[in-house]
């Protein structure tokens, strides 16, 4: 049977960073035999994070966020889906607020407050979770830990893929103020190095569906 993953791009610029990594292990998880659909959280109808209505804790919505707006299709889709594919580009030391929506949504539905089963999941998948950042790669580790932690208990086993010093402007030039980093610097990282992290994104798609 066909595997179906469902890839989210919590970053709002098309074609740049983290969309483009986040393409490249669709066409891994492509190459592999899956099916994958594509959501942009920033071109979906409106829609808000958890409003702590509490109505996923009653038996008949169970493991269902009953909140309907832009999110309802991305939260179903993610539900019967056979593993995940999320990215986020880091904005002041966090993931994207579209990212968080998304992420209060799909954890909290999911939280019994039951200490014997503290999870109502009842469909674990595997997922990946992509961050790209203008920081070195290890600067954001606790936060990533956290993430990567809720995740395996409420989503499915995860694994995190980082992209740091990433190239944020073709260029750099065409800005009022001086930037503390080297300029020059990121546009070669991002002609040498950038591409080997293609690759790696295409086999994280590949083994997300191969196990």
């Amino acid at each position: 049977m066909t595997k179906k993953i469902i890839a989210v791009n919590a970053g709002p610029r098309k074609g740049w960073n983290t969309d483009t990594l986040i393409d490249e292990a669709i066409k891994g998880a492509e190459s592999a035999g899956a099916e994958v659909e594509k959501f942009n959280l920033f071109r979906l109808e409106k829609y808000t994070g958890c409003i702590s209505c509490f109505g996923c804790k009653k038996e008949k919505y169970k493991g269902h966020c009953i909140r309907r707006d832009g999110l309802t299709e991305v939260l179903d889709a993610i539900r019967e889906a056979d593993g995940l594919i999320i990215g986020s580009p880091n904005y002041l030391s966090e993931l994207t607020a579209s990212f968080r929506a998304l992420y209060e949504r799909l954890v909290f539905q999911n939280l019994t407050y039951n200490a014997d089963v503290p999870c109502c999941n009842e469909n674990p998948i595997p997922t990946l979770l992509i961050m790209t950042s203008n920081a070195p790669d290890n600067a954001y580790e606790v936060l990533l830990q956290n993430y990567q932690n809720v995740f395996n208990g409420f989503v499915g086993p995860t694994e995190v893929f980082v992209s740091g010093e990433t190239l944020q402007l073709k260029d750099y030039s065409k800005t009022d103020w001086p930037w503390f980093f080297n300029a020059e610097e990121r546009y070669e990282r991002h002609e040498t190095f950038f591409p080997k992290e293609r690759e790696a994104a295409f086999e994280k798609g590949k083994e997300l569906v191969l196990g």
